[in-house]
């Protein structure tokens, strides 16, 4: 991830609470293609569709996050 999109993800926490895909994957530190397949599988966050533009509202990103870090893998 470039500095520029991270910027823009924090930029955006200020103003408007929708991330773009790729400010979303700057603001959970993963790579673009990463969110892209978690989407495809439906296993990521929830999206939304904006005139046809997906889009990640920073709460539900919050809380994926926090349901995410709750779970544990076991051997």
């Amino acid at each position: 991830m470039d500095r520029s999109s991270s910027d823009r993800a924090d930029l955006a926490r200020h103003g408007s609470p929708f991330l773009s895909p790729q400010q979303a994957a700057a603001w959970l530190q993963i790579s673009l293609r990463h969110l892209m397949h978690l989407r495809v599988t439906g296993e990521g966050p929830p999206f939304r569709r904006h005139c046809r533009r997906v889009q990640y509202h920073i709460e539900d990103l919050e809380a994926w996050s926090r349901e995410t870090a709750a779970r544990s893998i076991r051997p």
